[in-house]
């Protein structure tokens, strides 16, 4: 009986967790913090968890096909597996504005070349 008692406060807690970090991406959104393209992980990870704290059986079916015995174990490598996934995601972003950086630097820099030209020829 106790043992349903903490494990029902577990859930509850757990959703409630899930239910405010998904209202937190979709504020970030509302504000314009986040990009809706980069806020796509969240809102499926935070969906997931919200789905995993209401299906009680859940994470322990996903342990067993996981082949992990102890099923908050499995819960923890989903989390870190978003977390990764997530990183990975925003590694790619940041790698994509590091280029376009370079190539603006290297545009305004002929630019500013020409204009100087452009100066000289008018002196």
């Amino acid at each position: 009986m106790l043992n349903d008692i903490n494990t029902a406060k577990i859930q509850y807690f757990a959703i409630a967790g899930s239910i405010f970090l998904l209202l937190f991406i979709i504020e970030l959104i509302r504000r314009k913090k986040i990009k809706e393209q980069y806020s796509l992980l969240w809102l499926f990870f935070s969906a997931l968890f919200i789905t995993l704290s209401f299906w009680r059986d859940g994470i322990e079916r996903i342990s067993a096909l996981m082949g992990i015995a102890y099923a908050p174990a499995a819960f923890l490598l989903i989390l870190v597996m978003a977390i990764f996934l997530i990183l990975i995601e925003f590694s790619v972003i940041i790698s994509k504005l590091s280029d376009n950086n370079k190539v603006l630097v290297q545009e305004i820099g002929l630019l500013k070349e020409k204009i100087k030209k452009i100066e000289e020829k008018n002196e």
